[in-house]
């Protein structure tokens, strides 16, 4: 179920009217996209990161890089951030595969053609999820995504981690000057313990045309994990951007120029690392 909406908003790309849509989940939550159409009804999903939105920068920057191209975008909230409804969550990986599945189910419906579903650093371990669940898009980027989720946590929530969830119940994270920023329960951290990259990169179909794009220098995922995924996703390609970090700040258009490229592309294959 979708609502449109007005949007005083411009377009990244001017010929590319921008339009406001509701996508309902599967929970009866209110998913907010942004649809730039470029007069193509050929289609590319773009997905945010942890905490992020659809006006990510860099969400924002390959909505420009690829309707200037003639392809229409859709970028959207996952549940429980920017302006979606639902309520934020640490873990959330299937649930959100379960929301881009929404996404994509409202597009067909719509008579678009999804050429594409591409997810940054959470959203790339979304795509991948989705791609080992859903048999129902023709290729999939990921971008900076974690093979290994049992990573990165003690960056987040600190060392004995485990100990202090299972006495409390929650971690509560703040910023350095003591700002809460978000709540982590026991149920969503083990959500994403349990999420195995591993198995899901095994269970996607060599029909799916599969990208992964990672810095070299990225400082929060190490590059190590997308050779990782392509050494297990079978039909598969990796471009790796010489000294980008995680957020591509100096290599935004190196980004934006690797994923229109592989969109566009005819074909994939391995690539050797």
């Amino acid at each position: 179920m979708a609502e449109p909406l007005s949007s005083s908003q411009d377009a990244p790309n001017p010929s590319a009217p921008e339009r406001r849509v509701l996508v309902m989940n599967k929970h009866g939550e209110n998913l907010v996209g942004l649809l730039h159409h470029a007069g193509s009804n050929k289609v590319v999903v773009l997905c945010h990161g942890f905490t992020a939105s659809k006006d990510d920068g860099i969400i924002v920057d390959l909505a420009a890089a690829i309707t200037n191209r003639g392809i229409s975008v859709f970028c959207f909230d996952f549940s429980g951030n920017g302006e979606s409804e639902g309520e934020f969550q640490y873990g959330n990986y299937r649930k959100e595969a379960d929301d881009l599945h929404s996404v994509v189910s409202y597009l067909y419906r719509e008579k678009f053609d999804v050429a594409a579903v591409v997810g940054h650093s959470k959203g790339g371990d979304v795509v991948v999820l989705y791609a080992s669940i859903y048999n129902d898009v023709p290729m999939v980027v990921n971008l900076s995504g974690r093979f290994d989720l049992k990573k990165g946590v003690e960056e987040r929530l600190g060392k004995e981690f485990m100990d202090r969830i299972t006495k409390e119940g929650y971690i509560d994270v703040t910023n350095k000057s003591g700002k809460f920023l978000y709540r982590v329960t026991k149920e969503s951290l083990m959500e994403r313990l349990n999420t195995d990259m591993h198995a899901a990169s095994l269970s996607i179909s060599k029909e799916c045309r599969f990208f992964t794009i990672h810095g070299s220098a990225d400082e929060i995922i190490p590059v190590e994990d997308a050779y990782e995924f392509a050494k297990l996703i079978p039909n598969h390609k990796l471009r790796v951007i010489e000294g980008a970090n995680h957020c591509y700040t100096a290599h935004r258009k190196e980004l934006s120029d690797a994923v229109v490229e592989s969109i566009t592309s005819s074909e994939a294959g391995d690539t050797p690392p």
